[in-house]
């Protein structure tokens, strides 16, 4: 055997295992891309969405008239809404989800729907107020379309 021939099957190896790692690395790798559903409406929705931008995310903006459809497609009901919904790998992010949840949901990829913060409470991402007042607020891990959740985070 040549030293030429010994040699190809190691650098194939090495290609191969460093394919291998580059791949598996952005298996990992969170998505960063989420397509936001909103009204035209809505001044807040923008507020949450440069929260994600400053997070590192690229949103992708959808405006709708009517956000009913696209939440019960994705398992939101009623009353764990708000008024945006963002949808990001498998996932859905119901209201003024903050940003270091998303990324925490989009890390441990637990078996559910995604995120909610029902309602719009002061102080979350998109919700701040003259004077720095919050409230205090979950984000809720929706575990399934009937509406079974658990907490996720706490804030304020």
């Amino acid at each position: 055997m040549t030293a030429i021939t010994a040699a190809l099957p190691r650098r194939e190896l090495m290609l191969g295992l460093t394919a291998a790692l580059v791949a598996a690395g952005s298996a990992q790798a969170a998505p960063r891309g989420i397509t936001v559903y909103k009204t035209p409406y809505c001044g807040c929705c923008k507020g949450w969405i440069a929260h994600m931008v400053r997070a590192g995310f690229s949103p992708k903006v959808v405006e709708v008239e009517d956000l009913g459809p696209i939440r019960a497609r994705h398992g939101v009901p009623f009353a764990l809404s708000s008024c945006h919904t963002g949808l990001i790998g498998g996932y859905v992010v119901e209201g003024h989800v903050p940003p270091k949840d998303v990324v925490r949901l989009l890390a441990e990829r637990p078996k559910a729907l995604g995120l909610t913060v029902p309602g719009m409470p002061i102080g979350s991402p998109g919700m701040e107020v003259p004077g720095g007042k919050t409230e205090a607020y979950e984000t809720l891990l929706l575990l399934d379309a009937k509406g079974r959740t658990k907490v996720f985070a706490r804030h304020g």
